[in-house]
């Protein structure tokens, strides 16, 4: 019981401090509220230093800089400090503490809930199983029945909390980039690059910023494959010490439209036509070729999509480009364009059709499997970050517009500045809420990163944020905790789904003088100011002239590429033409590739039975631009430092193989970094030649050619037998062949190629660099050999079109 003092004048308008509405016009506070209670106590205290706090602030000193032209420098907003925490809180009873409210310490100036996500991690071992309120489960086998044959009981909250939680359990999905896999890691910076960005990531040689990488695909629903043939998203949410930085990009740098206003009808064309809702994540329909055939600005991004970048190998060997023209802004204010570039270490390779397709079917999650193992075997992904940095002057000069996001800047023309590496070294926790509650945005960047004016770029920043408005369930996404930033997180915003800040004190607006003007906007030097760019213009619908060139890089593009890299292009344009059933649309995406390159056009059409037809007119009376080739367009450019450190090579065995030379060869590619397989017709052991054993790992049935970059046949003639009149083992070293991985065989093995109709040499006669046959006795140099090829990771050498093999 609270004991009372005698009234006197020190416990003047103590009345009004115990009440939460009105007050004396001009007073002196009490000395006393009449209690000896320390909570009467702190609330005295409390609110003698808030109207203390808010009597330092008569007025805002700031409001004359805020106009004219003072206001094109932001100044840092005014503060006083409070006497007292005290002043600033909630509740005079925020001291008491409790195992849910905490020690009673109050977290000045600081947001707990941005902390490492240590705080949010669970693991359940040793602990007994309990409903989302924490009551322990006694059952979790039953529900609670009248009767044990008698109906369930409505009062089984345990069981509808289950069973309703279970029933919302999914959330919408991305309406693009549905399908995707990620990973923390961290980006370290090479350089000091003040003299061209602010950006504090970039601020010194060595500084590691933490980061959370998602790769996808665009087209595909949440369950479709890996494989398929499509762009392939390249998001990184950098944790700056000055706020979150979404570098939103694709493995390609460039789109199919030239402004944001398309978006809709490009995804609505791609996606599965609406009256059968076929086919999935595929392009190779009529609606996608019919819109962007009438759409010759797509023209270079379709030579991008049906080359080998569609179908990369993996997400550890694919490149990665922001798309668009940024801004870099240094501590001046001064400012230059930039490209963003992401290039693999372990170089860029690809899959080849056929074998991209069989993955659909052999393994839909190939892509996030990889990635996962590769991460958690400790052969973490590295990327390089380069950048393209020029001028407004350099662009000017240039014969493409840089706000075309349907254009690249040529390597030749700007060459690429590495400023960084990326590496992946930590799997998500939990793929839900990691992987696929992270919301990125292009409206995410730093102080030092600027938009330009491309088209595309500025519909995207409005479109990132109102979706996962949607998809998260409202406006408080940024606090889920794979979405917040290690900065400090202090505004105004309040209230929404799912708000996890409990924000202390009274005050939910700027300027204020009841928290000591507390959080203070951070004015130019310290806080995002956007670049002051002049514009003079009308308000106009429409683009610049340099847009209409729509055939000069699509032709750059195609010029660039190897000869083998030239025809799967063809072949896949092919494909997808072939799956079109509208006349018509062929006749008009032929007329495209016409203005393209002619051996292009011509072979597609061949391959269509069609006639190349007169090129579309073009949409400028301008000239198109001629470049010279440029080598870096091709993923031979870049086949990686890394040897053969995560390629999966099967060994394959039967009974009667050389134990030894197995064991030998599994060590060796151990060593350096492979991942070899003991692959038979079926699990168990098999008994080797000299008496003893193998285990075999995988099947021919579960663990397909497709899964592997090389196959190894040991010698055994006992075993070669038995693989030789296996179909299964045919069909594998057959499609090694195929698919141009390297092969080595010993011995006996040789008889296995010989029956699967493997050719010992390439279709010019010439010896394949790629099939490697030796004897028992010459094992090593063969071996070596071997892993050379395997470096390389594929022989095209072999590839014909139609295949022999």
């Amino acid at each position: 019981m609270v004991t009372r003092k005698k009234t006197g004048a020190t416990e003047d308008g103590a009345g009004s401090i115990l009440s939460t509405v009105s007050g004396p016009s001009n007073a002196q506070p009490p000395a006393s509220l009449g209690s000896s209670d320390p909570i009467a106590e702190q609330l005295l205290i409390k609110t003698v230093a808030g109207q203390q706090l808010a009597a330092a602030m008569p007025f805002n000193p700031n409001k004359p800089a805020e106009y004219g032209d003072a206001s094109r420098t932001p100044q840092p907003g005014a503060t006083a400090e409070p006497s007292t925490p005290a002043a600033t809180g909630s509740t005079s009873t925020e001291t008491i503490a409790s195992s849910k409210l905490g020690a009673g310490v109050p977290p000045v100036g600081e947001n707990p809930t941005v902390g490492p996500l240590d705080r949010v991690r669970v693991d359940g071992g040793g602990q007994r199983l309990t409903t989302n309120q924490g009551v322990p489960i006694a059952d979790n086998q039953h529900s609670l029945k009248i009767g044990l044959r008698g109906p369930t009981a409505m009062e089984d909250f345990i069981l509808r909390e289950k069973i309703t939680h279970f029933d919302h359990e999914r959330i919408p999905e991305r309406v693009v980039h549905a399908r995707g896999s990620a990973a923390h890691g961290y980006f370290e910076s090479y350089q000091d690059l003040s003299a061209v960005t602010r950006a504090s990531l970039f601020a010194q040689p060595g500084k590691r910023t933490p980061v959370f990488t998602r790769f996808s695909t665009v087209a595909g629903e949440r369950g479709s494959s890996d494989t398929v043939r499509d762009v392939r998203g390249f998001a990184v949410k950098f944790y700056t010490d000055e706020g979150n930085w979404d570098l939103v990009g694709n493995n390609m740098p460039v789109f199919f439209i030239q402004d944001a206003m398309k978006f809709p009808d490009l995804v609505h064309s791609v996606k599965p036509e609406p009256h059968h809702a076929m086919p999935q994540a595929s392009s190779a329909h009529d609606t996608f070729w019919d819109f962007v055939s009438l759409m010759p600005e797509s023209t270079h991004m379709l030579l991008w999509q049906m080359s080998d970048r569609a179908i990369p190998r993996s997400y550890r060997t694919m490149q990665g480009f922001g798309v668009h023209t940024f801004r870099l802004v240094n501590a001046a204010g001064a400012s230059v364009f930039c490209k963003f570039h992401w290039t693999p270490l372990q170089g860029t390779h690809s899959l080849v059709w056929d074998e991209a397709a069989k993955l659909v079917g052999a393994d839909p999650d190939y892509h996030r499997r990889d990635l996962w193992e590769a991460i958690d075997s400790g052969n973490f992904p590295e990327y390089e970050l380069a950048l393209q940095i020029f001028t407004e002057e350099q662009a000017e000069s240039f014969a493409f517009d840089v706000l075309d996001p349907t254009k690249i800047v040529p390597e030749e023309l700007v060459p690429l500045t590495p400023v960084g590496k990326m590496v992946l070294n930590r799997n998500p926790d939990n793929f839900f809420a990691e992987t696929e509650q992270v919301a990125f945005c292009t409206a995410h960047i730093v102080p030092g990163i600027d938009f330009s004016n491309d088209p595309l770029l500025q519909g995207r920043i409005h479109s990132y944020l109102d979706t996962q408005i949607s998809r998260l369930g409202g406006p408080n996404f940024h606090e889920i905790p794979v979405n917040s930033p290690v900065a400090q997180v202090h505004n105004n915003q309040r209230d929404g789904m799912h708000r996890q800040a409990i924000h202390r004190g009274r005050v939910n607006y700027e300027p204020n003088s009841l928290a000591g003007g507390c959080p203070f906007q951070a004015g130019m030097k310290s806080g995002f100011t956007s670049f002051p760019q002049t514009i003079s213009e009308d308000k106009v619908r429409g683009n610049p002239e340099l847009f209409a060139d729509h055939y000069s890089q699509a032709r750059l593009f195609f010029n660039s590429q190897s000869p083998v890299e030239q025809a799967h292009i063809a072949a896949a344009f092919r494909f997808e033409l072939t799956r079109v059933q509208t006349p018509a649309v062929r006749e008009r995406v032929l007329a495209t590739l016409a203005n393209v390159n002619p051996v292009l056009a011509g072979s597609v059409a061949g391959g269509l039975g069609m006639d190349v037809p007169a090129p579309l007119p073009l949409a400028t009376d301008r000239p198109l631009h001629e470049y010279e080739p440029s080598p870096a367009l091709s993923l031979l450019s870049r086949p990686g430092e890394t040897g053969i450190r995560t390629r999966k090579v099967a060994v394959l065995v039967a009974n009667g193989v050389d134990g030894a030379m197995v064991r030998a060869i599994y060590s060796s590619l151990l060593e350096d970094g492979a991942v070899p397989r003991v692959v038979s017709s079926q699990l168990g052991k098999v008994k080797t030649s000299d008496g003893a054993t193998l285990d075999v790992e995988i099947t021919l049935e579960a663990g397909p050619s497709v899964l592997y970059d090389a196959v190894v046949v040991p010698d055994g003639e006992a075993a070669i037998t038995i693989l030789s009149r296996d179909a299964h083992a045919q069909d594998f070293v057959r499609e090694q062949y195929r698919h141009c991985k390297p092969i080595l065989v010993v011995g006996a093995g040789a008889a296995l190629l010989k029956h699967a109709g493997v050719p010992p040499a390439l279709p010019d006669g010439s010896a394949d660099p790629a099939l490697i046959g030796t004897e028992g006795g010459a094992l090593a140099p063969a071996l070596a050999a071997f892993k050379t090829a395997l470096a390389g990771h594929r022989s095209f050498a072999r590839e014909t079109d139609p295949p022999k093999v």
